[in-house]
C-alpha cells in the first residue's frame, strides 16, 4: 500500500514539474514573442525623421484601388524629406534577414493587387513627399525636377506655367510619378514618345540597403535602367527629371466606329507608322451596348449631338478608333486641314465620325471627369478586378475572335482599351517586359465590380473571365505579357521575365538583397538571402 501511495506521490509531484515546466515554457514564448513585436514599431519610433509614423488608423494602406487584397501594415511613414525614407530602410536592412519587416511605396494607391501593401510591415506613403520642389530647366532640352511623390496632375499645372508640359503620359493623371514609372506609364502618346519610362533624364533612389543613389544613362545606368518598369523591386523613386516639351493649348478630340476587327487594326497600324499622323491613338472594343453617345468611357461630348445620338449600335460588337490632334488657335486652318486628310485615308463607318474640341488640360485629365461623375454613383470605390494584357501584332486576330467574340459578353462593367504601340519607341533596357514582335497591343480590360449592377457574384464572375482570357493565351502559346503584372508563383514570374529573368534577379541582388522592398508584388520573399 505504502508503495503505491508512494509511485501516486511521486506521479503527481512529477506531472505537477511538468505542467509548471510548460506554463513556464509558454509563458517564455509570449514574452520573448510580445517583446519581439512591441520593440519592432518602439524601434521604429525611436528613428529620427522630420515627418512622423503613424502606428494606428492606418486601413487606407491596407487598401487600393482593386480593393481585393487587404494588408493591414504595423506602421505608415508620412515622410517629409528624402532622408526619412533612407533612415526607415537603413534601419530595417540592420535588422537582418531574421526581421520580416519589410517596406512598400504607396503612392496614390492605385495599384489593383495589393501591390503597394506591406502586411505587419512598413508603408511609405508618397504622397507626404513634396522634396525636392519642382524645379523647371527652361532650354533647348527642357525638364523639371520633381519629387517621387509629385502627381501628374501637378506637374502639368506647373509646366504650363513656362508654356510646356511632358511628353508622355497615363490616361489617368492623379497618379505619383514613382507609381507610374515603377511600371512604364501607358497612354495614346506612346505610340510616338514611348512610355513615361522612356522621358526620363535622372532618377534619385534610395535602394533596399538604405542608400540615396542618382542614377541616369550615364550614371549608375544599372540601377537606372532597373527601376524604370522594375515594380519596386530594386529602389524607391525620390526624384525624377522629366524631359518637356512646348505645350498647346486646343485639342480635336475625334472618334470614329468600324463593325469590323481586321480594317480597324489596319487603320490604327497606319496610322501608329505614318509620318505625319494625330498625337494621341487609342481603341475601345464596345460589345452588347447601345446609346453610345452618353457610354463613352470619358467626359467625351461629340461637337454634333443630334448626328450622334442618331446611331445605335443593334447589339453588335463595335470598335472604336480614338485619337487627338493637338493645336493652337492660331493653326486652326491647318490643323483641320491635316485632320481631314488623315480621316480621308481611313476605312470607319462613315455616319459615325464624332469630333469634340477641348482645352489640352480638359483632355489630358478626362479621366478624372469621368471619376467625379463615377464616384457621385459610387461607382469608384468599388473593386477593379483588370487585367491589362500586351499581345503580338501577329497574334491579336486570333485574341480578338476568341476573346472579343466568345468570352466577352459585353462591356458594360468597364470599358475594354486595344490600341498598337511601336516596340521601338521603348528602351530595351529597362526592366519593363514587353512581346518580341517590333508592334504589338495593349488590351486593356478595366473592369468594375459594382454589387448593384453586377449582384453578389460579380467580382468572382469578372475574375473568371480574366481567367478564362489568360487560359486561352496560355493554351494557344500567344506570346501574350502581362502589364501591370501579377502572379503567385516563383515559376510564373520566371516564365513573365523570360531570358530577362537572370538580369532582374541579379539586380535584385545588387540593390535589395534582402528582399526588403515592394512585397506586395510577390516575386521574391523576406528572408531569403538574394546575395
Amino acid at each position: 500500500m505504502r508503495f503505491f501511495l508512494s509511485v501516486s506521490i511521486f506521479r503527481r509531484k512529477n506531472l505537477l514539474f511538468i505542467r509548471s515546466f510548460v506554463i513556464m515554457l509558454l509563458s517564455f514564448l509570449a514574452i520573448q514573442l510580445n517583446f519581439c513585436f512591441s520593440n519592432i514599431p518602439s524601434s521604429i519610433d525611436t528613428l529620427s525623421v522630420d515627418g512622423h509614423f503613424s502606428f494606428t488608423n492606418n486601413e487606407f494602406a491596407a487598401n487600393d484601388y482593386g480593393k481585393q487584397f487587404q494588408y493591414l501594415p504595423l506602421a505608415v511613414l508620412h515622410p517629409k524629406s528624402v532622408s526619412d525614407i533612407a533612415t526607415t530602410v537603413r534601419h530595417v536592412w540592420e535588422l537582418g534577414p531574421s526581421s520580416k519587416l519589410t517596406v512598400a511605396a504607396r503612392g496614390h494607391g492605385h495599384s489593383i493587387q495589393g501591390q503597394s501593401q506591406a502586411h505587419q510591415g512598413i508603408v511609405i506613403n508618397m504622397e507626404s513627399l513634396k522634396t525636392p520642389k519642382m524645379h523647371f530647366e527652361i532650354g533647348d532640352d527642357p525638364y523639371v525636377d520633381v519629387s517621387g511623390g509629385e502627381l501628374w496632375i501637378d506637374i502639368l499645372k506647373e509646366s504650363l506655367k513656362y508654356g510646356l508640359a511632358p511628353k508622355s503620359w497615363t490616361d489617368y493623371l492623379h497618379l505619383t510619378v514613382g507609381g507610374t514609372l515603377s511600371n512604364a506609364g501607358i497612354s495614346g502618346q506612346a505610340f510616338k514618345h514611348g512610355p513615361q519610362i522612356n522621358n526620363v533624364q535622372q532618377l534619385e533612389v534610395v535602394t533596399g540597403k538604405g542608400e540615396v543613389m542618382t542614377c541616369s544613362d550615364q550614371q549608375n545606368a544599372d540601377l537606372f535602367n532597373g527601376v524604370l518598369g522594375g515594380l519596386g523591386q530594386f529602389g524607391i523613386i525620390t526624384r525624377a527629371r522629366i524631359s518637356l516639351e512646348p505645350a498647346v493649348q486646343m485639342v480635336k478630340w475625334i472618334r470614329v466606329l468600324y463593325t469590323d476587327f481586321l480594317t480597324f487594326t489596319r487603320d490604327q497600324e497606319h496610322l501608329i507608322s505614318a509620318d505625319k499622323t494625330f498625337d494621341y491613338i487609342e481603341g475601345l472594343v464596345i460589345k452588347n451596348r447601345t446609346n453610345l453617345l452618353y457610354n463613352w468611357r470619358s467626359s467625351f461630348n461629340p461637337k454634333y449631338d443630334n448626328e450622334a445620338s442618331q446611331f445605335t449600335s443593334e447589339g453588335k460588337t463595335l470598335f472604336c478608333l480614338e485619337v487627338a490632334k493637338y493645336f493652337n488657335p492660331n493653326n486652326i486652318v491647318t490643323t483641320n486641314e491635316e485632320i481631314e486628310r488623315m480621316l480621308s485615308e481611313l476605312n470607319y463607318i462613315p455616319s459615325t465620325l464624332f469630333m469634340n474640341e477641348v482645352t489640352y488640360v480638359e483632355f489630358v485629365d478626362r479621366v478624372h471627369a469621368a471619376e467625379i461623375k463615377l464616384q457621385a454613383k459610387g461607382l469608384w470605390n468599388v473593386p477593379h478586378p483588370w487585367l491589362n494584357l500586351l499581345v503580338p501584332r501577329s497574334k491579336i486576330d486570333k485574341f480578338a475572335d476568341e476573346v472579343f467574340g466568345n468570352i466577352l459578353e459585353d462591356t458594360s462593367n468597364g470599358p475594354v482599351l486595344v490600341y498598337p504601340l511601336n516596340k521601338s519607341k521603348w528602351n530595351n533596357r529597362t526592366s519593363a517586359v514587353l512581346p518580341k514582335e517590333d508592334i504589338f497591343y495593349l488590351v486593356a480590360f478595366l473592369s468594375q465590380a459594382n454589387p448593384l449592377s453586377t449582384g453578389k457574384d460579380g467580382l468572382q464572375r469578372l475574375l473568371n473571365q480574366n481567367k478564362r482570357v489568360l487560359n486561352f493565351c496560355k493554351e494557344a502559346q500567344l506570346g501574350v505579357k502581362q502589364y501591370l503584372p501579377h502572379y503567385a508563383t516563383r515559376d510564373e514570374w520566371r516564365a513573365h521575365f523570360g531570358q530577362r529573368w537572370e538580369t532582374f534577379q541579379q539586380r535584385k541582388s545588387a540593390y535589395d538583397p534582402l528582399a526588403i522592398l515592394a512585397p506586395g508584388q510577390r516575386i521574391f520573399q523576406k528572408g531569403l538571402l538574394y546575395l
